[in-house]
């Protein structure tokens, strides 16, 4: 159903691009431990370094015929948040967060875009469920290969984060400035009060409401909210506004600062990047920033429904559609005509969904 990707030969520029995407991924390690959301403090499990086989990431052929034109000069990056109290970060836990950063190593401008994990899609072997699914059963592997399947993408990096040092590295960059509004406080503070027991701390509770300096377990406690209007689609949301104002913070941090956060947390990641090449291109990292960040599926082509045993699922109308309008977003792409494994996808979902749509 899907071609895996051929090897190219082009070495040098392999070793560019991939260069380039280091620059980036320096800050996104300190940023994405803003959007993770989990329960307790994880012991560093299965943390560090891992090497991807190229024959084992799926990319759609058609993808590969769009990398020289509409997505060429792009490189795109899977972030996942993991859902875990025993520490694991390979796999068996589900990706609470999932995000794609899209960059152009041309301008700099990075774009981020949301998966809602309970999307119903291809898990990437022909079985479909909730997309946070994947990396429960074959870890960024397959949690790629899922985007990629799905998605039309070319991901082959990624960066998983726990919830070890997440307040840690949000106070290192000062807090961040979030405008909290009445509907939030008091989730907020009950989900800061859950971490800081977690983590044997004390929490200064949030007393007004209002655009103001969130310290670590303050603006951790924001990301995780979900009980107001929006709900998940809202919680998303504030992962990204999260995201972004500590991507503020940090571009304001020295270097040894950012130096110092970055080799702290890399015990509390799951790469695919090497410690050393992310410190070595730290001095760079300012060239970039995020312009615009959206979800997927996007709200005109989605729906919510419950699917017999799998429950409550985020239902693309029409996965084609979505896939078109990510390609515009991400790419400008107009016209974008999604890959024959994309439009199986989209009639295999519509046909398993379309009794459950509301």
């Amino acid at each position: 159903m899907a071609k895996k990707r051929k090897k190219s030969g082009k070495r040098e520029q392999a070793k560019k691009q991939r260069r380039r995407i280091i620059l980036f991924i320096a800050e996104i390690i300190i940023l994405l431990l803003a959007v993770v959301v989990l329960y307790a403090v994880l012991a560093g499990t299965g943390s560090g370094k891992v090497e991807l086989k190229e024959k084992d990431i799926i990319i759609n052929e058609t993808v590969q015929e769009a990398e020289e034109t509409t997505m060429k000069g792009y490189r795109n990056i899977a972030l996942f948040g993991v859902d875990s109290t025993t520490g694991a970060l390979t796999k068996n836990t589900r990706s609470d967060t999932i995000m794609i950063a899209s960059i152009n190593q041309d301008t700099g401008e990075c774009k981020l875009v949301s998966v809602y994990r309970d999307t119903y899609l291809n898990l990437s072997n022909d079985s479909y469920n909730k997309c946070n699914t994947a990396y429960a059963k074959g870890g960024p592997e397959q949690a790629i290969n899922m985007l990629n399947m799905n998605l039309d993408m070319n991901i082959t990096d990624f960066v998983t984060v726990g919830f070890t040092g997440l307040t840690d590295a949000i106070d290192a960059v000062g807090g961040v400035y979030i405008d909290v509004d009445d509907s939030e406080i008091s989730h907020l503070n009950n989900y800061q009060l859950c971490i800081a027991e977690n983590l044997k701390r004390t929490y200064t509770p949030v007393q007004s409401t209002g655009y103001q300096l969130l310290d670590g377990l303050q603006a951790t406690g924001y990301c995780r909210i979900r009980y107001t209007a929006g709900d998940d689609f809202k919680r998303a949301e504030r992962q990204r506004e999260v995201l972004m104002a500590v991507a503020d913070q940090a571009k304001k941090a020295s270097i040894p600062k950012l130096t110092e956060t970055a080799t702290a947390v890399f015990d509390e990641v799951y790469t695919s990047l090497d410690l050393s090449e992310i410190v070595d291109m730290l001095s760079d990292v300012g060239a970039y920033y995020i312009s615009e960040t959206e979800g997927f599926p996007q709200e005109a082509y989605r729906k919510t429904g419950t699917i017999g045993s799998k429950g409550s699922c985020v239902i693309p109308t029409s996965l084609e559609d979505n896939v078109k309008w990510l390609h515009k977003f991400l790419f400008n792409a107009d016209n974008y005509d999604p890959s024959s494994t994309v439009k199986e996808c989209s009639d295999k979902i519509y046909q398993d969904t379309n009794g459950y749509l509301k």
